[in-house]
Formats: structure tokens, sequence, C-alpha cells
């Protein structure tokens, strides 16, 4: 078998297996399988195309390589699980960069000589490369931006955005039209880089006007955003491989927006429109929460878990920033010797990227058939003992159902009310993500544990 035969073999293998890690991930009990499905995969087409594709310049690949995976392997090491999501994010505009980068370098190559349609198809594929590389670029910055606290989470609502943006689009439009007519005379990168400036600007003004509520959805967003780059950087390079892997990166990301969407009860163009939550901790809903506050102490906490038969355990972005995981864990263990029965109920928006407080459970070892979707769990709560809420706001606020002028109106939440006692660990009174006001917090059978979520628990499962 010749070498364009090998590579051709390893590209189907590696889209199997890729096909088989997607599969893998969908599931807590494979995830870890399908990791090493998507490593090997991506093991055989790396190998395939510097062995097989690759002609010259080996010392340059293989020094960005080493350079670039060194990088992966230190970041990998030191990154703490709290900032997953501002990783996922930063990784996203690489993705973009380097479309952004492949579509110029592609554009200035003429050792291939390309005429008529097939030149026009092939300006047109480099065109939306760069344009899909580079609203994902500059948006998955300012996300990491966002997520690693290092930007506000209030939206940026400029005058007249949604005009800005129809202009920015028709401007890259025309541009491409022009781009493609001066192309075929010898010419083309003066609309080229202009295009890419606007389509920076566009992913720039894009995320900055999204508000923190929707941060979940930007991740799988523009997770979406980098497959269809790389699927348009296979199109430029005549490379199958990275055309299927960009699909399935593009349309599984597509679906997974869609899934957050239909959780928060918002449309995936309302989103994009962006304005929904203010992340200053102020009220956003403007109704008046009546009732009264009563805090608890861990003794207490202890004592409720330890006389209960059903315990429902509620994470958020709370538990991911005091790393009380492996308490939280312990605290699991402790109860279920004690004979009750304790489960974890996951909102599919809680934390700040799709399934974060699943892995930060799966680190911390907590058996997998104990952890529930908020389908498959919510309708339990008017059985449950106590339920604890760590750190999570937002996917408890019972204003989604009961207040229909609420920002968060109609999305479903986890009915933690419902239960007998409700125990919320909070540091402060403050507003969650959302900047939504939280009635949860005055109803007669919820309890306030305040303090750090991990110092709070060490205490309980002390007195436990």
């Amino acid at each position: 078998m010749n070498s364009a035969g090998i590579v051709t073999v390893s590209y189907i293998a590696a889209t199997i297996l890729f096909i088989l890690a997607l599969g893998g991930l969908s599931n807590q009990e494979t995830a870890r399988r399908g990791n090493w499905y998507g490593i090997t995969g991506m093991g055989i087409a790396l190998v395939a195309t510097i062995l097989g594709v690759v002609s010259r310049n080996y010392t340059v690949l293989l020094v960005a390589l080493l350079i670039g995976g060194s990088i992966g392997l230190v970041l990998a090491r030191r990154v703490q699980m709290t900032q997953m999501p501002e990783l996922v994010a930063i990784l996203h505009s690489l993705v973009g960069l380097a479309a952004v980068l492949v579509g110029f370098a592609n554009f200035m190559d003429h050792s291939t000589a390309l005429v008529g349609v097939e030149k026009t198809i092939h300006d047109i594929e480099t065109y939306l490369g760069v344009l899909i590389g580079a609203v994902t670029f500059s948006g998955s910055v300012i996300a990491f931006g966002k997520l690693s606290g290092r930007i506000g989470g209030k939206p940026m609502l400029l005058p007249a955005r949604h005009w800005l943006n129809l202009g920015l689009l028709l401007g890259a439009i025309w541009f491409g039209r022009e781009f493609v007519l001066q192309s075929a005379a010898g010419g083309g990168m003066t609309p080229l880089v202009v295009m890419t400036v606007i389509a920076l600007l566009f992913g720039i003004h894009m995320v900055m006007a999204i508000g923190g509520a929707d941060m979940p959805v930007v991740v799988s967003m523009l997770n979406s955003y980098s497959g269809w780059a790389a699927s348009a950087t296979g199109f430029m390079l005549s490379n199958d491989l990275l055309i299927v892997t960009g699909a399935l990166v593009g349309s599984s990301g597509a679906i997974l927006s869609y899934i957050m969407c239909r959780a928060m009860n918002r449309k995936f163009i309302a989103v994009i429109a962006g304005g929904f939550g203010t992340g200053g901790g102020t009220t956003a809903s403007g109704a008046a929460v009546e009732g009264e506050i009563v805090p608890i102490q861990a003794e207490e906490t202890a004592e409720l878990l330890a006389n209960a038969k059903e315990v429902m355990i509620v994470p958020g972005y709370g538990m991911a920033v005091a790393q009380a995981q492996h308490t939280v864990y312990e605290i699991t263990k402790t109860l279920r010797e004690k004979g009750v029965n304790v489960r974890f109920g996951i909102h599919p928006v809680a934390g700040r990227m799709p399934g974060h407080m699943n892995v930060l459970l799966a680190e911390a070892k907590v058996p997998y058939d104990i952890v529930f979707e908020m389908d498959e769990i919510n309708e339990d709560f008017p059985d449950i003992d106590v339920s604890v809420v760590i750190g999570a706001n937002d996917i408890v606020n019972p204003s989604a159902q009961e207040e229909p002028n609420s920002p968060i109106a109609g999305m479903p939440v986890l009915e933690v009310w419902k239960g007998r006692t409700t125990i919320v660990l909070k540091r402060s009174m403050a507003t969650g993500y959302a900047g939504v006001e939280n009635p949860l917090f005055y109803k007669e059978n919820t309890r306030m544990l305040f303090g750090d979520a991990k110092d709070s628990l060490d205490a309980v499962l002390k007195a436990l």
C-alpha cells in the first residue's frame, strides 16, 4: 500500500475513534474511555500527517510540536479544576487563531494554480475560514477574560448594538464579494485584512454584550465555532480528516448550546443578542422579597443531616471556588455509612461551563450512580428531608416559577424549596451570576449557613 493509502486508512481509523470519543464523553461512566479514544485518534492523525503528508521542514514542525506540547502539559498540570472554564475558552481561541493564520498562509501560497470555478470556491473557503476563525479567536479571548474575572460579568450594551452587528455582518458580506473579485485578478489581500478586523470586532462586541448568566451557553457556542473554523480549514487544505473532525466538534457544540438554552428557557438568538445577567450583585428582577433570614450553625446542620433519611446535595459555582468537593465526598460517605440516602442534583448550567459540577464530583470520587440530572430528580424534592445547596443561586431560584416579570422567568430550576428543610451555603447575601434576587433564602423552611463553603463543610464533617 502506498503512503497515500496508509494516510487514508489512518484518517478513517482516527475518524472512527473521534466518533467513539464523543459517544464515550456523553456518559460519566464511559468518559475516561472516551478521552482515551480521542487521544489515540489524535495520535494516529498526527503521526499519519507527519509521515505521510508533510514532505519538508520537519525541524520547524518538530520544534513547534515540542513547544506546544510542553506548554499544554505544564498548563494541564497547573490549572485548577475551578479554572477549567477559562482554560476551555482560551483553547477555543487558539483554534480560531490557527484558522486565521492558515487562511492567510493558504491565500499567499501560489504553488497551486487554480482557475475558474475551482478558484472561486477555494477563495470562498479561505474567506469563511478566516471569518469564523477571527470571530472565534476574539470572542474566546473575551470569554476567557469574563470567566477568569479579568473582565466584569456585566453586559456591555452599546446604543443601537443590533444595528452595529447588522452593519458588521453586511460589511463582511460586501468585502467577501470584493475579495473573490480581486482575487480572480491577482489581488484580494486588502478586503481579506479588512474583513479580519471586522470579524475580530464582531467577536469582541458579541461576547461583551452577553451577561454572566449566559456564559455556559457562550462556552458551548464558542466550542461549536471552533469546530466550524477547523472544518473550514480542512476545506482550505483539502484535508478530509480536518473537515470531518471540525464538523463533529461544530455540530456537537451546536447541540450542546441548544440543550443549554433549553435548560435556561432562552432562545439561542436571545443569547447572542446579549444583555441578560449583570454579574454585579444587584437585584435585576425589581421584585421586593419578603421574609426573614434564618441562619444555622455547622453543628445544627450536622444534626439535621444525621437524622435525615433522604438528603439531596445541589452543588454550584461556589463549591468550585471553595474547592469543597472533597469535603462533600467525605460527608456523603459518612452519611451513607449511617444509612442516609444521599443524592446529587445537577442543573445543566450549574457552574461556568457545561458539565462543570460533574467533573468536580468525579475528581472527588463521588460515585456516578448517585449523581442525577435535574430532569431525573426534580419530582423527588417533596420527599427530601434535607436539601443542601452549596454555592448555587440562580439554578435554585423559585422566582423562575413564581415571578412572571423576573429575568429568569420560565427557566427550569431545581425545586429544593419543596423539601422539608433547605440549607443554603453562601458567603454573603449577594445575588448570583444572573444578578437576580433569590426568594429561596427567605422561605420558612430555609436555613442559611454563612461562610466559606469548605470551612463550613469541614465543620459539619467534624460534627458528624
